[in-house]
């Protein structure tokens, strides 16, 4: 098989304005999903496989800068420069809660146990909330030297992580003292930061850098020189041996994790691209771009069969696994996509 042969991408239309974050869900009885964040201030969750839209949370009044999941993909949250934080019903695209903040709010995630969400932005603070008790005081923990670019838990939820827009390093905080245990020293601050699904690495971006550093001590494993400027990355989550970069030259390259070799290089955004994800099993991943798309990539070399799966999958009938017709018919007042065809807003 020639290994240059070119992937043909799933296309995702529906944005009208940037996609600045994605967000994959865990792997579900319904299957996985995926979630966008963009400046047109409207999220909207996607089959994770097939890219099928399947709705549109309605409600902010600002450019959403943040999504994500919980656990079984029933709720969703996003952060935006309209000074709030919101949780969503995944289902029915109701919004469950809405979190007044005092500035633009530019990193949100949902504790792995579901109950919490930890926010941060502008106001160079970060917050957690218990969902279980959404008029209780919440919890802010010691100030952040900067304005917060993202945010994660770690190690249970006993640890959070933090990275800033205005300078370098990733910050490790205590959840139980809210105070800073570990700095991760960088050079430019780090426009990504991912723990790996199995706990082991955290994967950043910073500059025309990716690193990798292990969670538990951590010291740097690794870090590899970029052929660009890169805004995000992402190790693969099975086996780890392959990664994804994105920036402002417009390509999402595939790395090897032992070598930093690149091993694929593929073209189509029109635009920098501003983040990048692997699905939860490492069959495909997703960019977003300053394009106003979403691109979903197979991991390997495609065969004539798979590649027109690919063609097909954004029409009337798509590769679909596990049932978005399911799904939808579970959703009330959601915009719905019919027949796999995408309504744009």
């Amino acid at each position: 098989m020639d290994k240059k042969k070119i992937a043909v991408p799933l296309v995702c239309h529906g944005h009208s304005r940037p996609v600045v974050d994605l967000f994959y869900s865990p792997v579900t009885l319904d299957g996985f999903f995926l979630i966008s964040a963009s400046k047109d201030s409207s999220p909207m969750l996607r089959n994770g496989e097939t890219g099928d839209w399947i709705g549109t949370f309605e409600g902010h009044k600002g450019a959403v800068w943040s999504v994500c999941l919980d656990t079984n993909a029933l709720r969703a949250a996003s952060g935006s420069a309209d000074f709030t934080a919101k949780v969503w019903n995944a289902l029915t695209g109701d919004i469950l809660h809405s979190f007044e903040h005092k500035h633009i709010v530019r990193a949100c995630a949902f504790s792995e146990d579901t109950r919490l969400l930890l926010t941060g932005g502008i106001e160079k603070v970060l917050r957690i909330y218990d969902l279980n008790r959404p008029e209780a005081p919440l919890r802010e923990v010691d100030k952040s030297p900067g304005s917060v670019r993202t945010v994660s838990w770690m190690h249970s939820d006993q640890t959070l992580l933090s990275s800033c827009t205005d300078m370098g390093g990733v910050r490790l905080w205590d959840v139980r003292s809210g105070k800073i245990v570990q700095t991760l020293e960088t050079k430019s601050p780090v426009t990504s930061a991912e723990v790996s699904q199995d706990g082991r690495y955290i994967t950043t971006a910073d500059g025309a850098t990716v690193k990798f550093w292990d969670a538990d001590h951590f010291g740097l494993v690794k870090s590899y020189n970029m052929p660009c400027t890169v805004e995000s990355a992402s190790l693969e989550p099975k086996y780890g041996n392959k990664f994804i970069a994105g920036g402002e030259d417009m390509w999402v390259r595939v790395f090897d994790f032992h070598t930093g070799d690149e091993t694929a290089c593929n073209k189509g955004h029109h635009g920098p691209v501003h983040c990048v994800r692997f699905s939860p099993g490492g069959e495909s991943y997703a960019s977003g771009s300053e394009d106003g798309t979403i691109r979903i990539w197979q991991t390997g070399p495609l065969t004539d069969h798979e590649e027109t799966k690919s063609h097909a999958a954004n029409g009337s009938v798509g590769k679909v696994k596990v049932s978005v017709e399911e799904v939808s018919r579970k959703i009330g007042g959601f915009h719905i996509a019919e027949e796999g065809n995408t309504k744009e807003k």
